[in-house]
């Protein structure tokens, strides 16, 4: 069993001054080789090579950095003697790049996110553990299949489902709602579900040619919403919004006739929610038909941005985006 590691920063890399200090850090220094000398018995579960991609904290991923591997990933996993992938990620926007992976992979075999809530020099660091269990997954035949994943602290997350739920918790990866995929226990992942939504080898997007996506930009729905957010981000290029709205993904008034105003412009609105859970349904709070906007479904505010962008590169039809939202 042949695992790529791909290295991109991120906290798990990180180093403190005090071995107590797990708040205050600078991420992305330790690299690759030297985090897998403290990783233990892995030549007992997969020949390990690895790469250094980047060493940055996730603050500063970006799609420069999705694309580098997103190619990087699909030329490995075409490749007979590469069984599977593990990327070492902070944990800010590991939801983010996993579930972008997710729409842009072209293969069935695994491909796991791993990250650290404790630096490298801290003590009981969860990182070591972390990544020899996400190793564990991607070496595993069980993994293959269900597309990208997320193992942390033990658990496994589908990378559509999953959000970090606390700044500073060490058990923060969860699907509040739908739950883990499963657990890693004693070298051995087991699983009682899988994701059912299109996804990796099963997506029709194609990254291979594109040179930059085009810009969407997330809005926070609040109370007396004006919409002078929204109307500076169509004139600085957006060309798709998300608005996390309230409940059911809703809106004020005077916000749907903005958001009406920019749609004819040719801009593509998704309703998502700054709610942690639930399905923005279509038609709900919002009539959706009239308006020509689309429902985000179960999505976060940052993932609907993400099948949006990717959307865009195809089609502005909000019937046909709000089609994707239903499959991925």
């Amino acid at each position: 069993m042949n695992i790529v590691i791909l290295a991109t920063g991120g906290t798990i890399a990180g180093v403190s001054g005090s071995a107590v200090d797990t708040t205050s850090y600078q991420s992305g220094i330790v690299p690759i080789d030297q985090m897998l000398q403290g990783v233990g018995p892995l030549e007992g579960i997969a020949a390990i090579t690895s790469e250094q991609i980047a060493q940055v904290d996730s603050s500063d991923m970006n799609h420069d950095l999705w694309l580098l591997l997103a190619r990087k990933v699909n030329g490995l996993l075409r490749q007979a003697d590469v069984d599977g992938v593990v990327i070492t990620h902070g944990t800010d926007t590991l939801e983010e790049t996993a579930y972008f992976l997710n729409l842009v992979v072209k293969s069935e075999k695994p491909v796991v996110l791993v990250g650290a809530m404790r630096p490298a020099t801290a003590l009981s660091s969860d990182g070591p553990l972390n990544l020899y269990n996400a190793v564990v997954l991607a070496a595993s035949p069980e993994a293959r299949g269900k597309g990208v994943l997320v193992a942390l602290n033990n658990a496994i997350n589908s990378s559509r489902d999953v959000t970090k739920t606390n700044t500073v918790l060490q058990d923060t990866f969860k699907a509040p709602e739908l739950g883990y995929l499963g657990y890693l226990i004693d070298n051995q992942p087991s699983f009682y579900r899988a994701p059912t939504r299109r996804h990796t080898a099963a997506s029709g997007f194609d990254v291979a040619d594109v040179g930059e996506f085009p810009q969407v930009d997330i809005l926070y729905g609040h109370v007396d919403d004006n919409g002078n957010l929204a109307r500076a981000a169509v004139r600085d290029g957006a060309k798709g919004l998300v608005y996390a709205g309230v409940g059911n993904g809703n809106m004020s008034e005077k916000m749907e006739k903005v958001l009406q105003e920019l749609q004819t412009q040719g801009v593509v609105i998704v309703r998502s929610t700054r709610v942690s859970n639930g399905i923005v349904t279509r038609n709900g709070a919002i009539n959706d038909d009239a308006n020509r906007f689309v429902a985000a479904d179960t999505l976060s505010p940052q993932k609907a941005r993400i099948l949006l962008m990717l959307a865009l590169l195809e089609t502005c039809d909000p019937l046909k985006i709000q089609k994707m939202f239903w499959e991925y």
